[in-house]
């Protein structure tokens, strides 16, 4: 597998403020990569939309907990969907080439998306077995290539842009000093 600077890992959910089995399994993926070297740090993007449900702290507390510094682990608090993760890590966190890390039913759509955001990506799928959330996960793949389809073509700003933010720079830097 080739290495990036960055993993960017999607949301996938919480239980009880812990990230579900699926997210978890990215998570453990990511962390696969980080320990082979492969990569130097790792973008979490998801959902903090309310007070009470908060996916980037979770899977950087994941993350951290099982060895991660602190600073390699940079969290997108406005990872919506796809297509504002991929254009906000872009955009705001200056990602430009990354390896992405998604259930193997969504890593085409993600890879499209971060393509279309002017991201140089290849994706890991992380497999699943197939029950009937990976059903209703490969489900959701049916409106969502439609709607990654207008938002590669027309590209809209992400539902909050934001200022640029050093995260990313911070982490790689930190990574270069060994």
């Amino acid at each position: 597998m080739p290495s990036a600077p960055v993993a960017v890992v999607f949301g996938a959910g919480l239980d009880q403020g812990k990230p579900s089995p699926y997210l978890e399994h990215r998570l453990s993926a990511a962390l696969d990569l980080y320990r082979a070297g492969k990569v130097q740090a790792i973008l979490v993007t998801g959902d903090n939309g309310r007070d009470s449900y908060d996916e980037p702290d979770a899977m950087r507390t994941y993350l951290i907990e099982h060895g991660v510094p602190a600073v390699r682990v940079v969290g997108d608090y406005a990872g919506f969907d796809t297509w504002n993760s991929c254009t906000r890590a872009r955009r705001v966190f200056g990602v430009e080439r990354a390896v992405l890390v998604s259930q193997d039913f969504h890593v085409r759509r993600a890879l499209a998306l971060c393509e279309a955001a002017g991201i140089d990506a290849y994706a890991v799928g992380v497999p699943e077995p197939h029950d009937g959330t990976w059903l209703y996960g490969g489900l959701r793949e049916i409106p969502g290539a439609g709607k990654a389809a207008v938002n590669a073509w027309l590209r809209p700003d992400p539902l909050f842009l934001g200022p640029r933010e050093d995260g990313i720079p911070k982490a790689l830097a930190d990574a270069a000093q060994g």
